[in-house]
C-alpha cells in the first residue's frame, strides 16, 4: 500500500458531540439550508481562504495576528477559554484558525467573538472543566 501524503494527513481540530435527531424534526419539513447551500458556503469559504494564500489550518504562526484579528470581545472570549481550558501555544493557534474558518463560512471579514465562542465548543469535548 502506498504512503498517503498531503493535507489527509493534518491533524483534526474539531471534536463535536452531535446529539440524537429527535423523531418529531425527523418527520417534519426541515427549514434547514439544504446540502447544495451548504456546500456552495463551503466552497466560497475555502476560496476566500485561499485567496488569503493559503487554507486556514496552513496559516503560518507569523501571519495568524493578522489574519485573525480580534476586537476587545474577541480577545476576553480567547483569553477566558485559555485561562479555564488550561490551553497550549499550539491549542490557542489552532482555535484562532477554527474561528477563521467558521468566519469564513460565515461570510465575515473579521473574526468576531461568536466565531471564537464556536471554534472553543469545538475543543471543549477534550477538556472536562470548560464552563
Amino acid at each position: 500500500m502506498g504512503k498517503i501524503s498531503g493535507p489527509l494527513l493534518d491533524r483534526i481540530d474539531l471534536h463535536i458531540e452531535v446529539p440524537a435527531v429527535p423523531y418529531q424534526e425527523l418527520r417534519g419539513v426541515g427549514q434547514g439550508a439544504t446540502s447544495t447551500e451548504i456546500a456552495g458556503r463551503v466552497k466560497q469559504a475555502r476560496a476566500t481562504a485561499l485567496a488569503r494564500g493559503s487554507y486556514n489550518a496552513h496559516i503560518p504562526a507569523r501571519q495568524l495576528r493578522k489574519l485573525c484579528a480580534l476586537d476587545a470581545a474577541g480577545e476576553r472570549t480567547l483569553e477566558m477559554a485559555v485561562r479555564r481550558m488550561g490551553l497550549s501555544a499550539r491549542s490557542h493557534d489552532r482555535i484562532l484558525k477554527v474561528a477563521r474558518t467558521v468566519a469564513d463560512l460565515d461570510g465575515s471579514e473579521t473574526v468576531s467573538a461568536k466565531h471564537l465562542a464556536e471554534a472553543v465548543q469545538y475543543r471543549s469535548l477534550d477538556r472536562t472543566y470548560w464552563q
